[in-house]
């Protein structure tokens, strides 16, 4: 073996394991997962991204070369949650919509909306993943809405899945805040969390 054939000690206890799970509500402090706090049944894994903006501002000046780190601005941040979602209930088929109702008398209907309303913004979307150690890898995202609207893919023989793109945005009353928080928290590797039954910690 190299010299420097080598990995960091801690590779299996940070390594992320399976798929993860999304959520409404979750606290980190207190990590159970309430089951009525599951958004949908996902296929394929959940891919989260949160991608900054950059721009050179001195792209135009004489005499500064390309990329001097000096005069890089950070314009902002692209946060997203997106998979493939298996569940076709009213909520779920409106908030792929975002802008969208259930209708009041008749709630297996639901209607696009030509207006976006500040009550079509969920305060947060969590995702959740398990670690190696037994610990858990969390991922909040912030003033959230779909924003790719709902498209469902059939099969003969096979079960539909719908596509799911959540954007965290920005609030005006918090300019500075980025839309998107992570948690990495160490267990061990005995450590369960488990699943319970009832209402979900408010956030």
């Amino acid at each position: 073996m190299g010299t420097y054939t080598v990995i960091p000690e801690s590779t299996f206890q940070d390594m992320q394991l399976d798929a993860g799970v999304l959520l409404k509500n979750f606290d980190p402090a207190n990590p159970a997962v309430v089951n009525a706090d599951i958004i949908t049944a996902t296929t394929g894994g959940v891919q989260a991204t949160c991608q900054p903006s950059y721009s050179d501002l001195a792209e135009d000046v004489d005499n500064v070369p390309n990329g001097m780190m000096e005069f890089q601005h950070n314009d902002g941040w692209e946060c997203t949650l997106s998979t493939t979602a298996l569940g076709t209930s009213p909520e779920m088929i409106r908030m792929s919509l975002g802008c969208a109702d259930i209708d009041g008398t008749d709630t297996t209907k639901i209607v696009p909306r030509a207006d976006l309303k500040q009550s079509d913004f969920m305060s947060s979307v969590w995702w959740v993943g398990d670690k190696a150690d037994g610990g858990f890898v969390a991922i909040e995202l912030k003033n959230v809405l779909s924003t790719e609207g709902f498209s469902l893919q059939t099969t003969k023989n096979g079960k539909g899945q719908t596509s799911l793109t959540l954007r965290g945005h920005v609030s005006i009353k918090a300019q500075k805040t980025v839309p998107m928080v992570f948690y990495s928290i160490a267990g061990t590797e005995s450590t369960s969390t488990g699943t319970t039954e009832g209402t979900g910690t408010g956030n």
